[in-house]
């Protein structure tokens, strides 16, 4: 992904910032507000609310 979409990309439900961080074999877009996790599928972040991993 490339830096200049992670710089214009935010939370859609928060609008905190996204920091891209690998999981297992994925690749996630997580809220450093909220800290919810959105999954990355070919290289494109779902940014759906409902498609996102809740914290723990």
């Amino acid at each position: 992904m490339s830096p200049e979409l992670l710089a214009i990309i935010v939370c859609p439900a928060c609008k905190g910032e996204l920091a891209l961080t690998p999981a297992g074999d994925l690749v996630e877009l997580v809220c450093g507000g909220c800290g919810l996790a959105y999954p990355v599928r070919d290289g494109i972040p779902v940014l759906l609310v409902d498609e996102a991993r809740k914290p723990a």
